[in-house]
């Protein structure tokens, strides 16, 4: 992946530009749809979803980054940014429905309710440090999306095909690996994907 985008609308943007930056990757901030050429991944990053989607509403971003994925673009959604991937959004709200998933908002509670967590994350090799801030919760996850990651038996970072989604924020930390790993994806689309048992599904609420 030679160049990520950073949909720099709301949120933290500047941050992944610069865990993307520290990883030696090319990276553009992302105000119009007109940008996203020439691209091979861009980040949905945290913030608040609704917002997020009031902004967008001023171009035809969904179509946009639909037909950016179904040409060969991997995605990267961090907390709002999972939000927005999601097949389905509890309470309701409008998404992508590129990824596989029931999401819930703001699960995890208020901003006060904020924590930070290492993870491992064995299929990848290493662990993540990650900060929780008002995240979603999984509550369902279709037959094709991988759990990477959990926090307490419950999926945290999920990958499906070109699609990561992490419902934390790893660019508040110092580590850019999974930086790293989401510019792998572009070239990395056919790697077959390890089982999974059971629980490492989220249930349905």
């Amino acid at each position: 992946m030679k160049r990520v985008g950073i949909v720099a609308l709301q949120g933290d943007f500047a941050a992944h530009a610069a865990a993307l930056q520290n990883a030696g990757v090319e990276t553009r901030e992302l105000r119009r749809v007109a940008d996203l050429e020439g691209l091979s991944g861009i980040v949905l990053p945290g913030g608040e979803s609704t917002t997020l989607l009031n902004l967008m509403g001023d171009e035809p971003w969904f179509e946009a980054l639909r037909r950016f994925h179904a040409g060969g673009g991997a995605i990267f959604g961090t907390c709002a940014g999972v939000i927005l991937l999601a097949r389905e959004v509890r309470p309701a709200q409008k998404s992508l429905a590129l990824l596989d998933a029931t999401v819930e908002r703001n699960a995890y509670g208020r901003q006060v309710d904020s924590f930070e967590s290492r993870l491992q994350a064995p299929a990848l090799g290493f662990d993540i440090d990650a900060v929780f801030i008002r995240a979603p919760r999984f509550r369902a996850l279709g037959p094709q999306v991988e759990v990477l990651a959990q926090l307490d038996g419950e999926p945290v970072l999920v990958r499906q095909d070109r699609i990561l989604a992490a419902t934390f924020h790893p660019e508040l930390t110092a580590s850019t690996a999974l930086h790293r790993y989401f510019t792998e994806l572009g070239a990395d689309t056919g790697r077959q994907r390890a089982p999974r048992s059971a629980e490492l599904v989220a249930q349905s609420a």
